[in-house]
């Protein structure tokens, strides 16, 4: 019986190709993007399940808000892991780290940068799993001096990963002994670790004082212990051991703050949530974002729903065709139940068809996915044996739920009126069918009004006045290699062509981790009249090599030694600190007075994700980078110029020149809402084109139905215009009723989504008409030429039989 309903269901998708290859390829697209969606999204949910413990690992993040300053930080005080553990026995381990970032390593006569670099604690591979290849992991950071290395950069190095015992040259100056090699960290993780220094080294690893917050720190608590019994125990050690030190340092203890509207505490994250969840713009490494997962999966679904509709509306759109089989099947004796099994075979056969091709689909726009995420997914073998029973379910389901109404609707005829042509079947009698269209085209419009909205605010983010002129700035990223010629080196570069000016920085716009200070606005640090506050050191020429503009007041002066200790504050500070004019204003650093001398105009700092921070610049000599403004048309042979004279530099032989541009760093920092876009404009293009197919078969059904009508009306003189219209005007009424639900939907979610940024667009009313332009103009495109093919067939062929 079972070879009898597929032999069927085979002859009936054969002898109408064109509806089933319309069906067919709808739904293995929508299968495919479904598949696709679910690879990103399983890639973004095994963040750090790579640890066996990741269940019972927390990172303290610090979390204060004091006289209105707000500081939100990845770090905790040296001395807090060590407390814990010995205070609190469902503490079971604590790692901290410190210092991730860039390196310097040698590599035969040459240096090069390294990313992936931290100095950690040797409890490390007590409480993260990272496996080793050679050395032991309980010893292996122990002493001062000892290095840890991925596999991939013992390899890198030393072509082989048996490299115990044997020494690295590190930022010029340090010899490290490795001992150890561990395997290289999944990229589905938020740490990465390359080169791991032991922290004992550090003097400040064994800092008493807890007012410093320079440590990442991540504990292991005993199994049964919760998140909110490790938030009592924070609790508990901040009052104990830090209300002291606040008192001495704000004038205020916690009860005193929390009266006052503010806080002073550690807070905790799962491991496993750091990457999707974590509220901080200054991760080691960029994070996800879990309303990204969130829409993501809501696309997939939409998006097979709209597969489905297809599915379900070109079978009943053919129930006309088939009504006269389904009469005399009953007129024979066949039962209700072998017509639903007989169709729903065929519903099930399309469906595994469809599922065949959506998995080759998938995997040729594979590497697109992930060029547009910046990802690495691969199907591995471990995924396999749980995707293809899952796809094979998820076909399967489809197959049912898209085939089970066709299947009882077609099986319900009754064969008296089938055979004496009565059956009614015109477009509009199925208010089902218009609903499923309707849903169609209201869902391609939600995902036209979220692409555009992502692209307005990308837009605006590009060409929003920041403060500062991002435009033709050239930043060195190892100037701190220099050391005593980083000064000679700058004025060298200033005298080339086209350098038109330049300054020795520690901090840049762009930059995402910044520090911050406590400063008081009296010498007693009275209550209320402390704050942290975020500090940059620059030289006399930052605020003009950036475009920045004074609000009030002056600039550094190198022509006076004063200003080292003097001071310039953005004019957020000021509105925070209350100084309307600079007349003898001072802000302290524990009793040093440091005069306020300027108000530099606010300018954006990180991204635009966060309000302009209360900012202070201070004169120093760092040298962590440079940044120049040029003006060339030659502009790689001015980068070769400034090459030759950094490498001409004592001692600055081998070592990496590297640089990039400002407006590049710049847009860096949205390059998750980059590929975000990207990746909604692809499966916007996906939905609306499901769709179109859809349309296309429905258009073709209804003038296959009308044959004869439009023959009568050409004979009696209707125009090809008129009927065009005729055919199109159901349609119209139907993506105009989904414009109108779409809109106020859109507006929710889109409007939602932009609340993430401190500066955002509004979303005008042309995003809706521009976007219900583009569905009305699919749709026409889509009819039209089906449609003036039925108008311009000759119509003694439709009439002959009559």
């Amino acid at each position: 019986m079972l070879k009898n309903y597929l032999k069927i269901a085979l002859r009936n998708l054969w002898r109408n190709k064109g509806f089933s290859a319309i069906t067919i390829l709808g739904l293995a697209i929508g299968l495919a993007t479904c598949l696709l969606i679910t690879l990103f999204v399983t890639d973004e949910l095994s963040y750090d399940q790579y640890n066996k413990k990741a269940d019972r690992i927390y990172r303290i993040d610090a979390d204060f808000l004091v006289n209105g300053n707000a500081f939100l930080e990845r770090y905790a005080p040296s001395q807090f892991g060590p407390v814990l553990v010995q205070n609190y026995p469902q503490v079971e381990n604590y790692v901290r780290f410190t210092q991730q970032g860039k390196i310097l390593v040698k590599k035969g006569t040459t240096t090069l940068i390294e990313q992936n670099a931290s100095f950690a604690d040797s409890s490390l591979f007590d409480v993260f799993t990272l496996p080793m290849i050679s050395g032991n992991p309980k010893t292996a950071l122990t002493q001062p001096n000892s290095m840890v290395l991925s596999e991939r950069m013992a390899i890198k190095y030393f072509n082989s990963t048996d490299v115990v015992g044997k020494t690295l040259i590190t930022d010029n100056v340090n010899n490290y002994i490795i001992t150890g090699v561990i395997k290289d960290v999944p990229d589905q993780a938020h740490l990465h670790f390359d080169f791991i220094r032991a922290i004992s080294e550090l003097q400040d690893s064994r800092n008493a004082s807890w007012m410093a917050d320079n440590y990442a720190t991540y504990v292991l608590l005993r199994p049964g212990t919760t998140e909110q019994m490790l938030n009592g125990y924070l609790k508990e050690a901040t009052k104990k051991y830090m209300e002291g030190p606040l008192k001495a340092m704000t004038g205020s203890n916690l009860a005193e703050l929390e009266k006052s509207g503010g806080h002073f505490g550690y807070v905790t994250i799962p491991l496993t949530k750091i990457h999707l969840h974590s509220p901080l713009a200054s991760e080691v490494e960029p994070s996800g974002n879990v309303q990204y997962v969130y829409i993501f999966i809501i696309v997939g679904i939409i998006i097979l729903l709209i597969a489905c509709v297809n599915f379900m509306n070109l079978s009943t759109a053919r129930s006309a065709g088939r009504s006269k089989e389904v009469g005399v099947r009953k007129v024979l004796g066949s039962q209700r139940s072998s017509l639903i099994l007989q169709f729903l075979s065929e519903s099930m056969l399309t469906s595994l068809f469809a599922l065949v091709l959506a998995i080759g689909i998938a995997l040729a726009l594979l590497p697109f996915l992930n060029q547009l995420s910046g990802k690495h997914i691969t199907v591995q073998l471990s995924a396999i044996t749980w995707l293809l029973p899952l796809l094979l379910v998820i076909g399967i389901v489809v197959g049912l739920l898209a085939g089970s109404y066709p299947a009882f609707f077609l099986s319900g005829f009754e064969p008296m009126k089938v055979l004496k042509g009565r059956l009614t079947t015109g477009f509009k009698g199925s208010w089902l069918r218009n609903s499923l269209v309707v849903f169609q085209f209201a869902s391609a419009i939600l995902l036209i009004v979220g692409t555009l909205v992502i692209n307005n605010q990308l837009s605006y983010i590009r060409n929003k006045k920041l403060g500062y002129n991002r435009e033709q700035v050239l930043v060195l990223q190892n100037t701190a290699s220099l050391w005593i010629h980083a000064l000679p080196f700058k004025n060298e570069v200033l005298q080339l062509p086209g350098v038109e000016a330049g300054t020795m920085t520690g901090s840049l716009p762009t930059d995402i981790a910044m520090n911050t200070s406590i400063y008081s606005k009296d010498a007693a640090r009275s209550a209320g009249q402390v704050m942290g506050l975020h500090d940059w050191y620059v030289d006399a020429d930052f605020i003009p090599t950036m475009g920045m503009q004074m609000a009030s007041g002056r600039n550094f002066s190198p022509q006076m030694p004063s200003d080292t200790f003097a001071l310039l504050i953005n004019e957020t500070a000021a509105n925070q600190l209350g100084f309307k004019d600079l007349d003898n204003k001072y802000l302290y650093e524990g009793s040093k007075p440091l005069k306020v001398i300027g108000v530099v105009k606010d300018f954006n700092v990180g991204s635009l994700r966060n309000k302009i921070p209360p900012l202070i610049i201070r004169l120093g000599e760092y040298r962590n980078s440079m940044a120049f403004r040029v003006h060339t048309s030659n502009l790689q042979g001015l980068i070769a110029q400034i090459k030759s004279k950094y490498e001409s530099q004592d001692k600055m032989e081998g070592q990496p020149f590297v640089y990039s541009f400002m407006d590049d760093d710049f847009n860096k920092l949205y390059q998750a809402e980059q590929r975000t876009g990207k990746i909604f404009i692809s499966f916007a293009v996906l939905a609306i084109f499901i769709a179109s197919l859809g349309i296309f078969g429905l258009i073709t059904y209804a003038a296959e139905q009308r044959t004869k009508e439009i023959g009568i009306r050409k004979v009696l003189g209707s125009s090809v215009t008129g009927i065009v219209a005729l055919l199109s005007k159901d349609f119209l009424k139907l993506v105009f009723l989904a414009i109108v639900i779409a809109t106020p939907l859109a507006w929710y979610m889109m409007n939602k989504w932009l609340q993430d940024f401190a500066y955002r667009v509004q979303i005008s009313w042309t995003v809706f008409a521009l976007a219900a332009l583009i569905a009305i103009v699919i749709t026409m495109a889509t009819i039209s030429y089906r449609a003036i093919k039925a108008a311009m067939a000759n119509p003694v062929s439709s009439l002959k039989a009559e």
